[in-house]
């Protein structure tokens, strides 16, 4: 990332309820979103709707008179 993480959920947090993180444990799970945002940042445009109806959808259209 760009902005190290744990300054902009300080940032961020600050900006929007004037406290900061309460303690290290909070810090530290701040700091463990890093891969998680990394992962979806990599799936990013391979995503798509499925091409095909759910099979809810399916059924209902099945059954319609």
């Amino acid at each position: 990332m760009k902005a190290d993480l744990i300054e902009l959920a300080e940032a961020t947090a600050a900006c929007w309820s004037a406290v900061r993180p309460p303690n290290a444990a909070a810090i530290e799970m701040t700091r463990g979103l890093g891969p998680v945002i990394a992962g979806f940042e990599a799936l990013r445009g391979q995503l798509a709707f499925e091409d095909e109806p759910s099979s809810f959808e399916a059924a209902l259209l099945a059954t319609k008179e």
